[in-house]
């Protein structure tokens, strides 16, 4: 039998805005938020009408997060579109230790960061089905100005071409089906060998196997067959 690390999963979200990440994201807590935990990043950008404060984005303001970064707030941030995204250091490590998976959704910048201070996390790039799309998701949000658009329109080009420092890429063109194949994803990490803490026995079939291994290496062991007939009589009796 295999046991695997009790450790959580440190899963890095990333991806242009108008790709859908957040909204990934939250499929996924829809499906079980059990032993899952998306970590709040902090911003200095304003707070728009569809926001909710603690919820989307912790809130503060240029001058107040300049603090946080001089009081080591936080473990990594970065400057996108002209204002501060930051990830609290607080509870992260504590909910991995706890088994917990936890989320980050950051910007390319942050992403990279992050990789730098924790390579083993798992990093997933959302990608827009076209880049017309993305124009026509960021316009359809009513929340910035031509200018604001372009200028994110601009910088998301930039990010899709550093999609090859991600371990992989989704495509969300539909949520449902983009949210099932970052799930596969998540499952699939579980069980990755280096994820094995200890390799033990807990069945007599199990025994049995290890003994035939160990007369393998040894070519001849006289005492094999009784032992393998003792423990046959035994799995039998149970």
């Amino acid at each position: 039998m295999i046991k695997q690390k009790d450790k959580g999963q440190l899963i890095i979200i990333s991806g242009p805005s108008g790709s859908g990440k957040g909204s990934v994201i939250s499929k996924l807590l829809e499906k079980t938020s059990q032993n899952r935990w998306l970590s709040i990043s902090t911003t200095s950008r304003p707070i728009r009408s569809n926001d909710i404060e603690g919820v989307t984005y912790n809130f503060v303001n240029e001058k107040e997060f300049e603090q946080k970064i001089k009081d080591d707030y936080f473990l990594e941030y970065a400057k996108y579109a002209g204002n501060y995204y930051g990830t609290p250091k607080a509870s992260i490590s504590e909910k991995l230790d706890q088994g917990i998976d936890v989320f980050l959704e950051i910007e390319i910048e942050g992403a990279a960061n992050i990789k730098k201070l924790i390579p083993e996390a798992i990093f997933i790039f959302i990608m827009p089905p076209s880049l017309k799309t993305l124009v026509k998701r960021l316009k359809k949000r009513k929340t910035d100005s031509n200018e604001k658009i372009i200028e994110r329109f601009h910088t998301a080009y930039r990010e899709i071409n550093e999609v090859t420092k991600y371990n992989y890429v989704v495509v969300n063109d539909d949520l449902n089906e983009a949210a099932t194949k970052v799930e596969a994803i998540i499952q699939a990490e579980k069980c990755r060998v280096d994820r094995i803490e200890e390799v033990f026995l807990d069945t007599k079939e199990e025994e049995i196997h290890e003994l035939l291994m160990e007369a393998d290496k040894e070519f001849i062991n006289e005492d094999l067959s009784e032992k393998i007939d003792h423990l046959t009589k035994t799995s039998e009796n149970l």
